[in-house]
């Protein structure tokens, strides 16, 4: 999660009214859903440990609550993803409760062990793009594998479902606020099966620019 903003430099007089620490609770969160850009060679500052990640800890509390980091724009329930980046709101209020309550570090024996760096992440999944532009009419079945993002305005939000023929509605995915630094390929824990005569629209619509990525049909 890059915080912005000014470094909160620790101090040794910090009042401490939490019982959350970053040994027990904080780095297992951090070590899920941040290392993964945020080490020693990564994309941003490093996280890994808490001399590292205390100096930071007013901007990364502000930063999540803001829901700008991680960049991670899909609502979770809404569609179950692969390499889901995004806080729960559980996660959200942990992190900014131990902030709140003076970033303690805690017992440093009940660290988790520290996650191996260089694992899957989300990137491009083969299959046929589908433009869905104002809305898209499928001829045939199909098994949906994710959703590609294009260029589309910074902090647009829309909702993408797939409408049945006999009324059922299932929901692809969900973006509040969109941004270019968030992930561009969503990809599906499982892949989609939708039947021909489906319509994949996006509410609204307007100015949402996205691709669905086709696996194989689905056997009949």
């Amino acid at each position: 999660m890059a915080a912005a903003g000014s470094l909160d430099l620790a101090c040794g007089h910090d009042v401490i009214t939490t019982k959350l620490t970053w040994s027990k609770e904080v780095s297992r969160v951090v070590f899920k859903r941040c290392v993964g850009c945020h080490h020693t060679e990564g994309k941003a500052f490093s996280l890994l440990k808490y001399e590292e990640a205390r100096p930071w800890a007013k901007a990364i509390q502000e930063e999540v609550l803001r829901r700008r980091m991680p960049p991670w724009n899909a609502v979770k329930g809404f569609g179950e993803f692969k390499h889901d980046l995004g806080l729960s709101e559980e996660e959200i209020h942990l992190l900014a409760d131990w902030v709140e309550g003076g970033a303690p570090e805690g017992d440093a024996n009940l660290l988790p062990v520290a996650p191996k760096l260089g694992g899957p992440v989300a990137g491009r999944v083969a299959g046929l793009r589908m433009p869905v532009g104002q809305g898209l009419s499928l001829k045939q079945g199909m098994n949906l594998l994710g959703v590609e993002m294009g260029t589309m305005r910074e902090g647009l939000s829309f909702k993408l479902v797939a409408e049945g023929i006999d009324g059922t509605r299932i929901p692809i995915v969900w973006i509040e606020g969109y941004s270019s630094k968030a992930a561009k390929v969503y990809e599906f824990a499982e892949p989609l099966h939708l039947p021909a005569g489906t319509q994949v629209r996006a509410y609204p619509s307007e100015g949402v620019a996205v691709n669905l990525i086709r696996g194989s049909s689905p056997r009949r």
